[in-house]
């Protein structure tokens, strides 16, 4: 039978950027996705239309790998490590169900580099009498008969393994450069440097010096009045300052327009320091002369952190990580409506758009919940038998203890005192107890429940919590909360109701 409802699966994956690389901007990427993809839409389309297939869908999967695997939650709430393809699971269930009747790709690599990926496609192939055929441009997947479903299984152990191979000496070979703090070398430049041989770029240099003057207040381009108008404690805003190079016209790596985060990315980057920077840590100095002393950098970076951690301070919607969407399953986020503060499933962020509650209204009705549930003095005795333990005293001061004595290591390595190997098994020997330490931490009542539950007036206690602790009180006693749809019927009055407890 001849598919009259083809579903033609696209893939293309991108060499993510090393450690000192700049990201590609959003226009060049989307730009290299177009090409890689249209190729294999016309190729495929032109498969189809040999063999009379009938495409109905077609499933592009931009940027998705087929071998990487992250941790994920699986339905019966235990964990595992996955492929996360979206795109590909949404050609299996429209061939499982019936939506299509065959499957085009341009090479079974494209399709699948996981065993496992390849046999849920062999279980739905099989699954139809007779079965659903796939096929792809090179002829390389086939699964209609016995023999074609053990070449495709060779095949994917073999690309499986040959992709296993090339992360190994990958990674090995940039602990080796990390390690002589030599550049990683290949893809995005990073801004200040260039791209061979990672020397310094006058102008762009002197632009990552200005940044650094600016935020730690001690620019001398300030005119007078713009001087007066800066807090030497505070410095000049990230805003601000990308505001004036826009103004200025001042290029940046990718051409993309400067925002607050460029400028935070390119002046904190070790790199700029003449440090060498290995999977988010600094691994000792680097071959190269530093552009901002280092510290000079250190203060920059310090200032910088300061700056975040007020953010973080500030936090006001404390719902926000507490309410799910009933529709789609994802976190409603604090966002300002035109209506004022209000909980949203954004779309912005990829939310379906059609749960929104009223911040005021959620937070309140939280709040009577939360004390109605710590005024039952079953409820409290139970929480304060949990709570009232020094496990978590304990498990807390290990925990402090590990990650100081991860920063020594560091700086025993920086200091070239112990050699990259010996860093590298402490490390996973201390990370492995920082783990342990921080699972046990989170299975007990945090601390900030304990100073709730201490306190002699639970009610006048969580008025004076900050919005970040209320949230983890929250978290602590449940979940979370599904929001269900307004019943439109209740004009704009708030249903309480609306606001449904998820069950441990």
């Amino acid at each position: 039978m001849t598919p009259q409802r083809a579903v033609l699966l696209l893939r293309i994956s991108y060499r993510k950027p090393e450690d000192g690389e700049e990201e590609t901007d959003e226009t060049t990427r989307r730009r290299e996705f177009s090409k890689g993809i249209g190729r294999q839409e016309e190729d495929g389309r032109a498969l189809a239309e040999r063999l009379g297939w009938t495409v109905a869908k077609v499933i592009p999967e931009d940027d998705t790998s087929a071998f990487k695997r992250r941790r994920i939650k699986l339905p019966d709430g235990s964990t595992a490590l996955r492929t996360v393809r979206p795109g590909f699971r949404e050609a299996l269930e429209g061939l499982a169900d019936g939506t299509y009747d065959g499957m085009i790709a341009d090479d079974l690599d494209r399709v699948a580099r996981d065993p496992r990926d390849l046999e849920d496609l062999i279980d739905v192939v099989e699954s139809s009498r007779p079965r659903i055929p796939v096929t792809s441009v090179t002829g390389s997947l086939r699964l209609d008969d016995d023999a074609g479903v053990t070449m495709a299984r060779v095949m994917v152990a073999v690309a499986n393994k040959s992709s296993r191979d090339t992360a190994r000496r990958v990674t090995r070979k940039h602990e080796e450069l990390a390690a002589e703090g030599k550049p990683p070398g290949g893809g995005y430049r990073g801004y200040g440097f260039t791209a061979a041989g990672h020397e310094p770029i006058k102008d762009e240099a002197k632009i990552l010096r200005e940044i650094a003057a600016r935020i730690l207040g001690d620019w001398d381009g300030w005119t007078a009045e713009e001087r007066a108008k800066v807090d030497s404690e505070m410095g000049e805003s990230l805003n601000s300052i990308a505001a004036d190079l826009r103004r200025r016209k001042v290029p940046t790596v990718t051409g993309v327009p400067w925002s607050d985060r460029s400028v935070r990315s390119v002046v904190s980057k070790p790199s700029v320091a003449g440090l060498r920077e290995y999977r988010g840590e600094v691994v000792g100095e680097a071959v190269w002369d530093a552009i901002v002393p280092r510290e000079r950098w250190e203060e920059v970076r310090a200032r910088l952190a300061g700056r975040h951690r007020a953010v973080d301070l500030t936090l006001k919607r404390w719902l926000t990580g507490v309410l799910r969407c009933s529709n789609c399953g994802r976190t409603l986020m604090g966002w300002q409506g035109n209506n004022g503060p209000r909980y949203w499933c954004a779309k912005p962020n990829g939310g379906c758009g059609k749960i929104a509650v009223k911040a005021a209204f959620a937070e309140d009705e939280v709040a009577r919940q939360v004390l109605e549930l710590l005024g039952q003095a079953d409820v409290l005795a139970r929480l304060r038998t949990v709570a009232d333990t020094e496990v978590t005293d304990e498990a807390r001061a290990e925990l402090a203890a590990d990650e100081e004595q991860l920063k020594t290591m560091a700086g025993m390595f920086a200091r070239r005192e112990v050699t990259f190997a010996e860093y590298r098994e402490a490390r996973g020997i201390i990370e492995k107890r920082i783990k342990e330490s921080r699972a046990l931490l989170t299975s007990r009542a945090p601390r900030v429940l304990r100073r709730l539950l201490a306190a002699e007036d639970v009610a006048a206690g969580w008025e004076g919590l900050a919005p970040v602790d209320r949230r983890e009180v929250v978290l602590a006693l449940v979940p979370g909360y599904e929001v269900l749809p307004h019943d439109r019927s209740m004009g704009n009055k708030f249903d309480p109701g609306r606001l449904v407890p998820i069950e441990a």
